[in-house]
């Protein structure tokens, strides 16, 4: 372990994750005016409220560019009127997951491994979300629901993999985690633990050497895919955040969404591959955005994404491109587009 990198990131913490998480944006009105913006245009998100909440974390918040309503990490979380207005292939449910969701706290998808919905709740809602309906009232389960979800994958020994979702996994307190880890560690035919997170990126803060030990004492092999859609969103806490995890043996990829106005040029998809390959994160899935209801003003052609992913391929090496891939209800696997 690498205990120098470890000291240093906790003695660079001036607030503690915990109290950043409980102390999120979720007025409008006082996001607009951190950033400086217009409350007149207050009334342009405010329905949309009722469907999704708003939630910025203050670090997170405060590397959008004030007085700048085309901000693309604004334009993220901002809850624009057109989330009420949904396309006829849209849906609450655009993977199916109800049908994949055999008991409460698990989706059994594909072959090899599980997902677990560790938590029912997220640092930041991303106003894009896939899950942004998810029905998490039914799958937040107690301790002794767990043992049904931990029951049902020591009898199924295909699954190899467990993977931590939500909501967000790193939004457990340290010791929810360790004991869902530990508990999952004693099933032997599962070997690796993904854990799905946007907290890194959102709260820096939240990588701290307590959070590496549980993972690195582990036996299963720890693997953590962020997610990140833009070079902006990597200040230099979290690219020391995101090294660190590295540097300690966590291998650390990333997923990006591809989004109208947010990244859907290949310059700003190839800047962001680089910022993340300086941190020590490979570029893992680029996702055409799910036919979420409420979303379809980020949606993003397919022929579009891939003259984006065709430039980003003539400028980078192939380990610094994404794999393009959209995800379809009742398909074994992810469809890889190129």
């Amino acid at each position: 372990m690498h205990t120098s990198a470890l000291k240093l990131i906790d003695s660079n913490l001036p607030e503690k994750w915990q109290e950043i998480l409980s102390d999120l944006i979720t007025d409008p009105k006082e996001l607009l005016q951190f950033l400086e913006l217009d409350e007149t245009k207050l009334a342009l998100g405010s329905d949309a409220l009722g469907q999704f909440s708003l939630k910025v974390p203050r670090p997170f918040a405060k590397r959008i560019r004030k007085g700048d309503w085309n901000d693309p990490l604004l334009r993220q979380v901002w809850p624009d009127l057109l989330e009420e207005t949904s396309g006829p292939k849209d849906s609450p449910d655009p993977l199916s997951e109800r049908s994949f969701n055999p008991i409460q706290g698990l989706l059994h998808k594909y072959h090899g491994r599980a997902l677990l919905t560790a938590a029912s709740y997220c640092a930041v809602h991303c106003r894009y979300c896939f899950r942004r309906h998810f029905n998490y009232e039914n799958n937040s389960p107690s301790r002794e629901e767990w043992g049904i979800v931990l029951k049902y994958l020591a009898e199924d020994t295909s699954i190899e993999e467990a993977i931590f979702s939500g909501g967000d996994p790193l939004a457990l307190s340290d010791r929810q985690l360790a004991w869902l880890i530990d508990q999952v560690s004693e099933i032997s035919h599962i070997s690796t633990l993904r854990i799905h997170t946007r907290l890194p990126i959102v709260i820096p803060q939240r990588v701290t050497s307590k959070l590496i030990r549980i993972l690195t004492e582990s036996r299963l092999k720890s693997v953590m895919v962020v997610h990140c859609n833009h070079a902006q969103e990597l200040d230099e806490q979290t690219k020391a955040g995101l090294s660190t995890l590295a540097a300690n043996g966590i291998i650390m990829l990333n997923q990006s969404v591809v989004l109208s106005k947010v990244n859907d040029k290949p310059q700003i998809l190839i800047e962001l591959s680089r910022a993340l390959f300086s941190c020590d994160v490979l570029p893992y899935y680029l996702h055409l955005p799910d036919r979420v209801s409420g979303t379809t003003h980020f949606q993003v052609t397919k022929r579009y994404a891939l003259e984006i992913l065709g430039e980003v391929q003539r400028q980078l090496p192939g380990y610094l491109v994404p794999t393009l891939v959209q995800e379809e209800a009742g398909e074994s696997s992810k469809t890889r587009l190129v």
